[in-house]
């Protein structure tokens, strides 16, 4: 999974449990047993939600802390190539801002 769609995905869930929330506090005053069946339900879809998006959170800063502890290992074992990618990607971003 890329990372911004991983980041996306955590954005949407955030978004997606925000809502379930306010919907369960709008129904709140429904005393039915059809309404109450439904908000216990949604409730834990609340919490499963709630626990899906801590571990999609967790996993990706393990991922994030890995690709950095790589590129920083990289960075140390070839310290003149990387001066190299560094000075091609500058003059790269540098010829497509001046076109501009």
């Amino acid at each position: 999974m890329s990372e911004v769609t991983a980041g996306k995905l955590v954005d949407d869930l955030r978004v997606l449990v925000a809502d379930a929330e306010a919907l369960l506090a709008a129904t709140a005053g429904d005393l039915s047993d059809r309404a109450k069946a439904a908000r216990r339900k949604a409730a834990e879809s609340i919490e499963n939600g709630r626990a899906r998006l801590e571990e999609l959170e967790s996993d990706l800063a393990a991922r994030a802390e890995a690709v950095a502890a790589d590129a920083t290992e990289y960075v140390r074992e070839n310290p003149w190539q990387s001066v190299g990618i560094a000075a091609a990607v500058g003059l790269f971003v540098g010829v497509l801002l001046g076109r501009r």
